[in-house]
């Protein structure tokens, strides 16, 4: 059985390229053989993201970043079981939500920045398949 997740967490310490670049290679060598996919967003106050696989394979992810300590304030934004993935081309496509514009970001909530703390689950869902149509997402992962 397929699922999605969608969560969103604050990182403990100021993100840095090289703490992106470090989760971006561990997902590509791990989510493959899992049969994870998904796709990051990210600016330097947060981490949102959807992860779409097994049910037990995304659990147990999901689980593990609960439990990791580069994150706080870790949020079950979304949970469902779906018939297919919306991101099954990515092993784990990224965004910098510090490039969009702002005026997409205001289009979801009351103000012109990604905060998933304060949207539903169903908006930010709604902002991934626009950062996707419009080719916003990078990193596209076998």
């Amino acid at each position: 059985m397929l699922v999605r997740l969608l969560y969103a967490s604050r990182p403990v310490a100021p993100l840095s390229q090289a703490l992106i670049d470090g989760i971006l290679a561990q997902s590509l060598r791990a989510n493959p053989p899992r049969g994870i996919t998904g796709i990051l967003c990210y600016n330097d106050q947060l981490f949102m993201q959807v992860l779409e696989g097994g049910r037990d394979a995304v659990n147990d992810l999901y689980n593990a970043i609960v439990r990791d300590e580069r994150h706080r304030e870790v949020r079950l934004l979304a949970y469902d079981e779906i018939a297919e993935r919306r991101f099954g081309g990515w092993t784990m496509g990224y965004v910098n939500v510090g490039r969009i514009n702002p005026a997409l970001l205001l289009k979801y909530g009351e103000k012109p920045v990604l905060d998933p703390f304060a949207w539903s689950g169903h908006a930010a869902l709604a902002l991934l398949d626009e950062l996707i149509a419009s080719a916003a997402v990078v990193s596209r992962g076998s």
